[in-house]
Formats: C-alpha cells, structure tokens, sequence
C-alpha cells in the first residue's frame, strides 16, 4: 500500500496583517522548495588523523521556495508589493495529505519574472529566499 501522495489540492497562503489570517494565493499550480542547505567548516590540522579532512557544523540555511502561477492581476500586485518590501512576509503552503502538513517560513521575494509567450499562457516564476528556519506543522486546516 502507497503512502505517497498527490500535489493536487495543495495550497499557497500569505499571511495578511489586516485581517490576521491566511490568504490563498490563487493560480498556483506548481511549489519547489524549500532548498535547505547546510555549512561544514574544516578543521582539519597537523594532528588530524587518517589522512581524511575533518569538519564541524555551521550555519543552515532555509534556502528558497519557487512557485509558479497563472497571472491574475491581483496576485501579481500582491506579489510584486512583498517585493519591493523591505520587510520579510509569512508564506506557506499546505499539502493535502491527510494531516495537512505545512511548510511556515518568512522570507523575501527575490525574483518575480513574468512570461509571456505567443501560444500558451501567461505566468509568473516566483522566487522566495527564506529567513530564519522553516515550521513544518500538521492540522493547518483544510487546504
């Protein structure tokens, strides 16, 4: 039996001050992310044995969310708002499986290239660099 599930049904929301809750986005259709990565620091030195580099932690980094989405006049204007903010937002989106699992994070929208070809529709690429670390919860309500 599959566990896996669908990407149908999963949601995008921006968290909106004025009236304290969870907006969708709408028109998304496709979510990449995030790209978390992690920093080593060598320490390798004169007394490190076995001819092998040795390494601590560093840093993590949240990495990026990528969403593409349909163009709808009032997303984009939405959208291009948090880009020209130089405060992060509240994102996240919501997976339909069957706890709701959610990915929280703040960031900034970094790049909102629209495309625009002759024969198909017209879209918008949205890339988010995360601040902070990212909250994955379950139960976030109904996608």
């Amino acid at each position: 039996m599959s566990s896996a599930i669908s990407g149908k049904d999963t949601v995008f929301r921006r968290w909106n001050t004025d009236t304290g809750a969870w907006v969708a986005l709408a028109e998304v259709y496709s979510v990449s992310g995030p790209s978390m990565s992690r920093d080593f620091i060598d320490v390798t030195n004169f007394d490190s044995t076995s001819n092998y580099r040795e390494f601590i932690t560093g840093l993590r980094d949240a990495g990026t969310v990528t969403f593409t989405m349909n163009f709808t006049r009032d997303t984009y204007d939405t959208i291009k708002s948090d880009y020209e903010s130089d405060t992060a937002q509240n994102y996240e989106f919501v997976l339909n499986d069957s706890v709701f699992t959610s990915f929280e994070f703040s960031g900034f929208v970094t790049e909102l290239p629209l495309e625009v070809p002759v024969d198909d529709r017209v879209t918008v690429n949205v890339t988010i660099k995360i601040t902070g670390a990212i909250t994955v919860n379950s139960g976030s309500g109904s996608a």
